[in-house]
């Protein structure tokens, strides 16, 4: 099961990164993985970002400050769930 975070208030650009975090799911077809939007800001400071969103993929920081490529979130997936 893969865990994924997204870390951030609500902003636009928060919520399209958890847009983004689902569609590689579906692209990939993983149906093995949880996804939290974190708003809470205190757990939110728990984490090693400067700003958000931020993307924390089975509790590894995988980017923070900006809105990453749907790629970049497919190639991390991959990294963990290597597909055929």
């Amino acid at each position: 099961m893969i865990t994924i975070k997204v870390l951030g208030k609500g902003c636009p650009k928060c919520e399209r990164l958890d847009q983004l975090v689902h569609s590689a799911l579906q692209e990939l077809s993983i149906g093995d993985a949880t996804v939290e939007h974190v708003r809470d800001l205190d757990a939110i400071l728990a984490y090693p970002i400067t700003s958000t969103p931020g993307l924390v993929i089975d509790e590894q920081v995988k980017s923070s400050g900006r809105l990453p490529r749907k790629e970049e979130i497919v190639g991390w997936l991959r990294e963990i769930a290597p597909l055929p």
